[in-house]
């Protein structure tokens, strides 16, 4: 195990990985959600519906909508909470390997 723990993440250029931003991300990924319903539920107003109904089928509409248009930064999203938890996974091995006696620095 202790030779899994000095094998550092490398990132998609082969070079170490950085721990990326996902903060902005997720909040891009959930306001577009939202201004995607938004958008289809005042179109669908407009077109005559009322208020349940556009809200329901503006919903319904919104889940593929929103899965084809923000992709990237769905992707973006995922890529970095895998990096993460690739990063916690390692410190965390790091962190028993130091505590059982293991390291061959200590």
């Amino acid at each position: 195990m202790a030779e899994s723990s000095n094998i550092a993440p490398t990132g998609p250029t082969g070079g170490p990985a950085v721990q990326p931003r996902i903060l902005p991300w997720l909040l891009m990924y959930s306001i577009g959600r939202l201004g995607i319903f938004a958008l289809l539920t005042l179109l669908l107003w407009w077109a005559g519906l009322d208020l349940w109904s556009g809200l329901l089928f503006g919903l319904i509409l919104s889940m593929p909508a929103a899965y084809l248009l923000l992709r990237p930064s769905r992707e973006r999203l995922n890529e970095g909470l895998a990096a993460r938890r690739i990063s916690r996974q390692a410190a965390k091995a790091e962190l028993r390997d130091r505590l059982s006696g293991d390291d061959p620095a200590a």
